[in-house]
């Protein structure tokens, strides 16, 4: 899936910058997600599917949960991308106007 796939998604939006907000390194726990968003797990797993697949979080397994956790560096990344991206469509003169 691309980035901008996985992230168009209003929802996946938000469970990024949930994720972002973790100050534990335990990370979030499915049932977390559910309770917050009031959507049914498998839409819950389903979306954060899509955000570990374009490598934005990593999972870890405990027990019968999943634990999810943001890739900081791959998230860094996306941002430089965008950042180089958008310059460069506003005439890649590097002087920010």
């Amino acid at each position: 899936m691309s980035l901008g796939r996985a992230l168009c998604d209003p929802v996946r939006a938000r469970m990024l910058l949930m994720l972002a907000d973790e100050q534990s390194s335990r990370g979030i726990c499915v049932c977390e997600f559910v309770e917050r968003f009031g959507a049914g797990q498998s839409r819950i797993s389903y979306h954060l599917g899509r955000l570990r697949e374009a490598g934005l979080v990593s999972e870890e397994r405990r027990g019968k949960w999943s634990f999810y956790s943001l890739e900081r560096e791959a998230l860094a990344g996306l941002l430089s991308e965008a950042s180089q991206a958008l310059l460069g469509q506003r005439g890649g003169d590097g002087d920010g106007r």
